[in-house]
């Protein structure tokens, strides 16, 4: 009899075997839920040896039967089976992340004789699910959301089979409705983003078998996440561009920008975001000048200045109503979702306000060298590059009675803050560590010289953010510093105007100037000739104004001057020359890409002229679309003078030397301050790469009576200069009125506040000649100067005066272009603007 009943066992497991083989071949893996948690799951040996997760890792199991045989247990050490977990049968089962297993979607080696389960057409399935649930008594199925979805088989003969698994996703789909009931944050049926498994949770507590999902505070796909910045300055203005292009690169929330700026960098930013129109980003800006009282009185010995201690006031900047903050250093780049990090608040316990990473230096251990005495910290300390802040318990708390008694307490031993808002806000923590959540370090990757930031990740693709806390910036000492560097400079020379992207099922908040540029595109005539001409002057480019230091201050000098230009990379060899001839302010407007931006960059701090002036104003304007638009450079560089007076240039043009002063002492003494007049500088022209420039007029006139000079363009384009009356200037001593005459295009010096160039203009042509017209139109006096000239040097033919030539088609629209200037002209200044059209018939 027991030689019967082993060779019965030795069938059924054979049985068993033979249908979860069958089952595995014929059934296929659905569509992922959720991702996998391998942290949870040990070792690379553990998952099989491989460095990403293999669909089964990570959950515990459940082998549920048709019959009743609650609670089996299986043996912990399963060979073929993840790791060494504890598998129940007919029991709860639980995951990291849920999926559904259907017999024989297990590990590929499943030994099914350790189970010892009812003969084999009762086991039905196995399946993984999210939350703990006992198996009825009876027997009945209780699958619960699944990872892996339904997948039909392709094995007709296994209908049977295809039949139960259907009955077990309808209870499985019921379920998951329930469960989504029970979720608070997941009733609106939005995408959820939840805090990593890993993120600051406690460990504590002795471990058990049921490792089911961790409660997790989710954040909706369209929830508001808040980011503060402090920003002053040129150079940090500069720097908080790449931080907000990494974030907008991974972000899937609306955003809303919280920055506290000087004036310097509230005019840079505020164009910036204006001029970008990226959709479902907010900026709000907070005057850190109305916040210098709350933290002048502490003294401060890092590099940031008063800025690096404005962190600290935040509760009382920051809207009453905003319960809760990011907040960033500007030296940040971000390697994922932000929303990843804004779900970790939900993982705040009650008493919980802040949170931080912890320092991976020794500065506040005190052995950095002798006699090293940092301020007081909790064990290494907290770096406050990135900050989680609970504002409305703050305030509740009394944030800024608090830090202030800190600070004050301390510094009458410390004399003064050593690393700004870092030191107070240990100092508050030492007192009470209650108040701290700690993040995980790859939340805040210190880069700075002898910093423990390699524990923080096991690979470089494993970190989130990446702080360059070290005055060394990109030259600082880490083994994976050239992935950290590369990584940084993408972001640094991407393309901002890819970032311009709706979101995904997000309505955006109505902007009355993205809603009119929307419209007027719309209205375009797609069949229209001049199509990409009418295009070009709708299209919206990003303008960084000062993109590099610039200390300027206009003196209360009537006289004063600027000269004003535009160019692309193609002419950065005339900055240093145009600065040797010209010592007063210059405003430049620069056409450029990102990458190219940083190029100029590199150029400018490594040029010796370049880099000793500091009132030369260069405002990038990001390439877009196919024509150069120059009147728009012009105006960029014109509104942002900061002199009554400018010369409006070209880039090509050498002035002469001294003409600065010649040109304040033209204005006095012609009185221009109580006259409308625009005063004309002669312009000339070589053909030789290599001149020696004139240092007078006398030089000048014999160097145009041997030939090695020429009026400008007398060859080409003669009436566009001939109304100056060279002939008369040769001997002319004191300025001379000149009358407008068509094409006319001088340069000239004129107040600040004169007519705009009309931005209907691109590529070559008609662009100064309509500005020459408007300012005849306002009665502007044309007076040239006797002793005054600029000489224009040679260089190659850009691409739009080559489209120009070659194209009937672009000269037809420009030809179109005129006349519909000549139109709004007559309507702007009615009868007086007859002249220009009439003129312009009878050529």
């Amino acid at each position: 009899m027991l030689r019967s009943w082993r060779v019965k066992l030795k069938l059924l497991l054979a049985t068993v075997i033979l249908a979860v083989l069958l089952s595995w071949l014929y059934l296929f893996m659905g569509s992922l839920e959720c991702e996998w948690a391998p942290r949870l799951l040990g070792s690379r040996e553990a998952r099989g040896g491989q460095g990403r997760p293999r669909p089964w890792e990570g959950c515990s199991m459940t082998v549920q039967v048709a019959v009743g045989v609650p609670g089996l247990w299986v043996p912990r050490d399963i060979p073929g089976v993840w790791g060494s977990r504890a598998v129940m049968l007919s029991g709860h089962m639980v995951c990291p992340r849920t999926s559904l297993f259907r017999l024989g979607l297990g590990p590929p080696i499943l030994p099914m004789s350790l189970l010892g389960v009812a003969p084999p057409h009762q086991l039905l399935a196995m399946s993984i699910t999210r939350p703990p649930r006992r198996v009825p008594a009876d027997g009945r199925f209780l699958l619960l959301s699944p990872c892996l979805g339904e997948q039909p088989s392709r094995d007709v003969e296994r209908e049977a089979l295809a039949l139960q698994v259907r009955r077990v996703e309808e209870e499985n789909q019921q379920l998951r409705r329930q469960l989504g009931q029970a979720q608070a944050d997941g009733s609106d049926g939005s995408p959820l983003w939840g805090a990593s498994a890993e993120d600051g949770s406690p460990s504590g507590g002795k471990r058990s078998n049921r490792t089911a999902c961790p409660k997790q505070r989710m954040v909706h796909k369209c929830e508001l996440l808040h980011v503060a910045i402090v920003c002053a300055g040129h150079n940090a203005s500069r720097d908080v561009v790449t931080l907000v292009k990494s974030i907008l690169f991974h972000r899937k929330n609306p955003l809303h920008f919280h920055f506290i700026t000087d004036s310097v960098a509230h005019q840079i930013l505020q164009t910036l975001f204006q001029s970008w129109m990226v959709p479902s980003v907010h900026v709000s800006f907070y005057n850190a000048d109305d916040l210098k009282p709350e933290v002048s009185w502490i003294p401060n010995k890092h590099y940031s200045g008063i800025y690096g201690l404005m962190k600290l006031t935040l509760t009382k900047a920051l809207p009453s109503n905003l319960s809760k903050v990011i907040v960033l250093d500007t030296d940040i780049t971000f390697a994922t979702d932000i929303a990843e990090l804004w779900a970790v608040f939900g993982k705040f316990s009650d008493k919980q306000v802040i949170g931080l990473v912890e320092n991976q230096s020794d500065w506040y251990l005190g052995n950095l060298w002798k006699n090293h005495k940092p301020w007081p910290a909790l064990g290494r300390g907290f770096n406050t590059g990135v900050i989680l802040l609970l504002l409305d318990r703050l305030r509740r708390l009394g944030w800024e009675q608090m830090w202030r008694l800190t600070a004050e307490r301390e510094l009458m031993s410390m004399l003064s803050t050593s690393l700004a808002d870092q030191d107070i806000f240990n100092a508050v923590i030492k007192q009470d560590p209650a108040l701290v959540y700690r993040l995980p370090c790859f939340w805040n990757v210190q880069l700075s010289d002898h910093t423990r930031s390699e524990q923080c990740y096991t690979e470089v693709s494993d970190l989130k953010v990446i702080h360059w806390n070290s005055p060394k910036k990109l030259r600082v000492k880490n083994k994976h510093v050239e992935f950290f560097r590369n990584l940084y400079l993408t972001f640094l020379e991407y393309d901002g105007n890819l970032l311009r992207r709706e979101l995904f099922g997000c309505a955006s908040l109505p902007s009355p100037p993205s809603n009119q540029l929307q419209q007027a595109l719309e209205e375009l005539d797609e069949d229209d000739p001049c199509y990409d001409f009418r295009r070009q002057h709708l299209t919206q480019h990003r303008i960084h104004l000062f993109f590099l230091q610039y200390e300027f201050l206009a003196l209360p000098n009537p006289t004063d001057v600027t000269l004003v230009a535009q160019l692309s990379m193609d002419r950065l060899q005339m900055l240093e020359a145009i600065c040797k001839h010209w010592a007063g302010p210059i405003s430049l407007a620069l056409y450029m890409s990102d990458a190219e931006a940083q190029q100029f960059l590199r150029y400018a701090q490594a040029s010796e002229v370049l880099s000793a002036r500091r009132n030369v104003a260069y405002h990038i304007v990001y390439k877009e679309g196919q024509f150069y638009p120059i009147n728009l450079l012009r105006n960029v560089a014109l509104a942002n003078t900061q002199t009554p007076y400018v010369f409006l240039t070209d880039i090509d043009f050498l002035p002469m030397y001294g003409l600065y002063d010649y040109l304040r002492n033209s204005i006095q003494q012609l009185e221009l301050p109580h006259r409308k007049a625009a005063l004309i500088v002669p312009a000339f022209e070589t053909l030789h790469y290599r001149l020696t420039f004139p240092k007078s007029k006398a030089e000048l006139l014999s160097m145009l009576d041997m030939g090695s000079l020429y009026t400008f363009r007398y060859h080409v384009w003669p009436k566009g200069h001939a109304p100056t009356d060279y002939a008369k200037w040769r001997t002319a001593t004191v300025p001379y009125r000149v009358a407008w005459q068509p094409d006319f295009e001088p340069y000239v010096v004129v107040r600040r506040d004169c007519p705009k160039y009309d931005q209907r203009f691109v590529g070559f042509g008609w662009n100064k000649v309509s500005h020459i017209m408007e300012l005849d139109a306002q009665e502007y006096e044309l007076l040239v100067l006797p002793n005054a000239f600029m000489i224009h040097m040679p260089h190659a033919p850009s691409f739009d005066i080559s489209k120009f030539r070659l194209s009937a088609a672009y000269r037809g629209c420009l030809q179109t272009l005129r006349e519909e200037f000549h139109q709004d002209l007559s309507r702007r200044y009615g009868a007086a603007a007859l002249k220009y059209l009439t003129a312009e018939r009878s050529l």
